[in-house]
């Protein structure tokens, strides 16, 4: 099984300042998408700098050529699916059919509180997910929409001429729960995971896999459920955030042995964080770029 290596660039360089040659150079380095997060601010990153995701986004659409882009991922903590199909179609046209939406519940972090509302608890969190999927679907996909729904509406909402990528950009839901994972069935190209949260700092390798192969397996029976093939499915791994977290960048052989694991898994795309020095994904760029450039190809060899 072919594997893909994928990159995210977190939004903390000014695009003049060292933003810009961030994407060039990921395009250079031949990622065959460069993601990154759709936040107001995240985590130990929150008193500094960080910019928007889908002007960033835009403006490496207008930068790159052939990378595709996206969001790892995209919530309703702070977003409509009115005001985000227009973002997103627009940005789709400007990349030129480059664009893949990363698309999940959201969680308790900054964003939750940062328009002024109480933190949603995870059932609504989920409930409100079951309805923004299935209504930025039809706004990315109808000409005209209208819909009342218990937490979202739209009157009339046109997305004229939709998106260059027909019948509209592919979705990645994040998602491990079994309504998550049957939204991530029914309407997703492609499944995204970080693993099994509660292993990462005590948890081992071994049981790491056991816990993404639990996953795919409920992923296998969601698919089922609804009746759909599970062939055409993406299966992305977002790294950083599973026990090797710390070593699966140290060098090549390292992350050959780790993407070589998760492939016969059955994953078909790993993302890996380009490097932030004095941060949670610190790293030796050298290492990072040889990577880029020799671990697939030492890895089918």
């Amino acid at each position: 099984m072919s594997l893909r290596l994928s990159t995210v660039i977190l939004p903390v360089r000014r695009w003049h300042e060292g933003g810009r040659d961030q994407w060039l150079r990921a395009e250079q380095l031949g990622f065959h998408t460069a993601y990154t997060y759709d936040h107001l601010s995240w985590r130990t990153f929150r008193d500094g700098p960080w910019f928007g995701a889908v002007p960033t986004l835009t403006a490496a659409a207008a930068a790159t050529e052939r990378m595709r882009l996206g969001t790892l991922v995209t919530s309703p903590n702070f977003r409509h699916p009115v005001t985000l199909a227009k973002d997103l179609i627009t940005l789709d046209d400007v990349s030129g059919g480059r664009v893949t939406l990363g698309i999940g519940a959201g969680g308790n972090g900054f964003d939750a509180t940062a328009l002024g509302q109480e933190a949603w608890s995870p059932r609504e969190r989920a409930d409100r997910f079951a309805e923004f999927v299935p209504l930025l679907d039809r706004l990315l996909t109808e000409g005209s929409v209208s819909h009342e729904g218990t937490f979202y509406s739209a009157e009339e909402a046109r997305n004229i001429p939709g998106c260059v990528q027909g019948p509209r950009l592919p979705f990645a839901v994040a998602a491990t729960g079994p309504r998550g994972l049957r939204l991530a069935a029914r309407y997703g190209q492609a499944w995204v995971t970080t693993g099994d949260p509660k292993l990462f700092e005590n948890g081992t390798p071994e049981q790491s896999l056991e816990a993404l192969r639990g996953q795919l397996e409920r992923l296998e029976k969601a698919f089922v459920e609804i009746g759909r093939d599970p062939e055409p499915m993406e299966k992305i791994l977002l790294t950083g955030f599973t026990p090797e977290a710390n070593t699966v960048l140290a060098s090549v052989d390292a992350f050959v042995d780790f993407a070589g694991r998760h492939r016969e898994l059955g994953f078909t795309e790993l993302v890996i964080h380009a490097p932030i020095p004095d941060s949670d994904f610190a790293a030796d760029e050298a290492v990072f770029e040889e990577i880029a450039t020799e671990a697939l190809a030492q890895l089918d060899s």
